[in-house]
């Protein structure tokens, strides 16, 4: 089937419904031209995974299962609505203009990225929700490349007189001066007239008034707390004031609790960002900058003479716990606390084109001697969490990322902005040509040395040899190569536990939960025989599986090749026990329902039969 484009497609299915492969057409069309034309603002809308497959089956997409085949077994029924209430949290609010997502989805195993075109005609051909989308945004003009942020940062307004809280949603990315703007519209108040404090853990920490300064810049992250200050006269303030009719008084402003979305939330995904400024004067004298405003807002114990160095903890700055683990396990090191509590900046590597001018080390430093502090109980990493999306823009924003990758960029950015090599010399690699096995080494070692000198060298890496035969020579070659990470067999769970309850056919048993252990990377197919085995299936007898949800049968699992890591430890799972060749039967949902004085409908419980 040719498409021409996707306006042509537009008015040749304008007329629904549409064929599965209608659908399928038509969304590749509109999902292509979406992306030859993204733009900077853009918006892309979350779709429910799990509806997403059970789309993708019944029009027959493009599939990237473990088989490596092509495309999906296509299924004869039509999804229902599109359901993208397990991307909401539980707090969210029925019929709430901006729903709250739920903290821990991850891109391509909870929801999937589509269009805007592409959103708006998969909800005129099935319906649903809720809607959810957030903005595109390009971190450098000159690539293509493009970040979605779902998580754009809910801040917490504090009404300062009687400590009412408004939430406020707003890119990251966003400057100072984007904030007052949603603030004076939020409280219908002048520019003029406001001022607005970095108020984290209640307690005043800087005013914001480098209005083009972003708020990632400004190291206010995710749940921040902002303390909002009005100027009134003396005469009219119901505060006292101390000097100037200019003095600064907390009253109070709108009503108790609001809300205001500024949908998005821009990321970057190439280059660093700007507007950060650096804190080293010229002449590289580089001294830790241990005041309490570099990181901000720590928590203190008693400051009892028992305290213990190095028992504080670190700031979930929102899903930040793969970095906080990383970052406990190097400041817990012997070695490199020895290091980094005496004068390390002597060693920072202002020189070296690899490094990142020094400014990542004197981050780490100061983090690390924060944690050491006496009578420190917890410290929140903000400046560290900054310097770090700035040199990684991967690990910016609040998504969740792989703490071991954390954990190799950080150790490799320290080795070259600590590195005691200023001019890197030039040596050529020679062959072994049969000496000895601790002589070579040593001589590769050395070598390396000559080019990579840190403390991050001396504790933390490595060499291992490799030994190559040439088929048709019989020649051996040796080499020593240096290493930093070792990936180590650690046993792992190759198997997982899912309950199923069945349902008798019949009527005449009640049903019974079954708890069955299957592969990981395994099928339905392997999971429909398992419980065919624990329940004692007849041979004239096949069972139907189905995934319920809020007491309904939300999808039908009839592939069976669908892999099972599509079913989440929470979803709940029912079996049906049926005679072979049930599929040429009416299918009869029955569904139990409560009187209810209060909803004429009644209300679902139970299990659907």
């Amino acid at each position: 089937m040719t498409i021409p484009s996707a306006e042509g497609f537009l008015q040749a299915s304008s007329c629904l419904p549409c064929t599965a492969e209608e659908e399928r057409e038509l969304v590749r069309a509109l999902t292509r031209e979406a992306e030859e034309n993204v733009k900077d603002g853009d918006l892309r809308y979350l779709v429910s995974k799990s509806w997403w497959m059970e789309w993708q089956r019944y029009v027959g997409f493009v599939s990237c299962d473990e088989n490596g085949t092509d495309q999906l077994p296509q299924a004869t029924n039509r999804p229902g609505q599109i359901d993208n209430s397990k991307l909401v949290s539980a707090e969210t609010i029925s019929g709430s203009e901006e729903p709250e997502l739920r903290r821990t989805l991850i891109d391509g195993e909870d929801y999937i990225l589509v269009p805007q075109q592409v959103w708006r005609r998969l909800l005129q051909w099935y319906k649903g929700g809720p809607e959810i989308s957030r903005k595109v945004v390009f971190g450098n003009p000159t690539h293509k490349d493009y970040i979605v942020d779902v998580y754009p940062l809910c801040l917490k307004l504090i009404d300062g007189r009687d400590n009412s809280e408004q939430n406020i949603r707003i890119s990251r990315k966003a400057k100072i001066h984007e904030l007052y703007l949603v603030v004076c519209s939020l409280m219908s108040v002048e520019k003029s007239e406001i001022i607005i404090w970095d108020y984290y853990q209640k307690s005043k920490s800087k005013k914001l008034t480098n209005l083009n300064e972003t708020l990632e810049e400004a190291q206010i992250n995710m749940d921040h707390e902002i303390l909002l200050e009005m100027k009134v006269d003396e005469s009219s303030s119901g505060f006292s004031s101390r000097s100037t009719n200019n003095e600064l008084a907390l009253i109070p402003l709108g009503p108790s609790t609001s809300s205001l979305s500024i949908a998005g939330g821009p990321t970057i995904s190439n280059g660093f960002s700007s507007g950060i400024g650096s804190s080293f004067s010229q002449d590289n004298s580089f001294s830790p900058l241990l005041k309490d405003s570099a990181d901000g807002y720590n928590s203190f114990s008693n400051g009892t003479k028992d305290d213990t160095h190095g028992l504080s903890g670190l700031h979930n700055l929102g899903n930040t716990c793969f970095m906080n683990s990383a970052i406990q396990s190097l400041v817990h090191t012997p070695p490199l606390v020895e290091y980094f509590l005496e004068d390390y900046t002597r060693e920072i590597n202002t020189e070296n084109p690899l490094g990142l001018q020094g400014e990542l080390a004197v981050a780490f430093g100061e983090l690390l001697t924060k944690l050491w502090s006496s009578g420190r109980t917890s410290v929140a990493p903000r400046a560290f969490k900054s310097k770090l999306s700035r040199f990684a823009p991967q690990f910016s924003g609040y998504n969740q990322h792989d703490s071991q990758e954390l954990l190799a960029f950080l150790l490799d950015g320290l080795h070259e902005d600590l590195n005691r090599v200023k001019k890197k010399p030039y040596i050529e690699a020679k062959d072994a040509d049969g000496r000895p096995d601790d002589e070579f080494a040593e001589e590769c070692w050395n070598n390396h040395k000559a080019r990579n000198d840190s403390i991050i060298v001396d504790k933390f890496q490595g060499q291992y040899k490799s030994t190559l035969v040439c088929p048709v020579c019989n020649k051996i070659s040796v080499t020593f190569d240096p290493f930093m990470y070792l990936s180590l067999p650690l046993p792992s769970t190759v198997t997982r536990m899912i309950t199923v309850t069945v349902f008798n056919g019949t009527g005449d048993a009640l049903p019974m939960p079954f708890t069955v252990t299957v592969q990981k990377n395994g099928n339905c197919r392997d999971l429909t025989k398992a419980l065919a085995d624990v329940c004692c299936l007849k041979s004239s007898e096949t069972l139907l599986l189905a995934e319920v949800y809020e007491r309904r049968i939300y999808r039908y699992l009839t592939n069976p090749i669908e892999g099972l890591h599509n079913i989440k430890d929470e979803d709940i799972l029912v079996a049906y026990r049926l005679p072979i060749g049930h599929e040429k039967l009416l299918r009869l949902e029955i569904l139990h329902r409560r009187a209810d004085s209060l909803i004429s409908t009644g209300s679902s419980l139970g299990a659907p039969l």
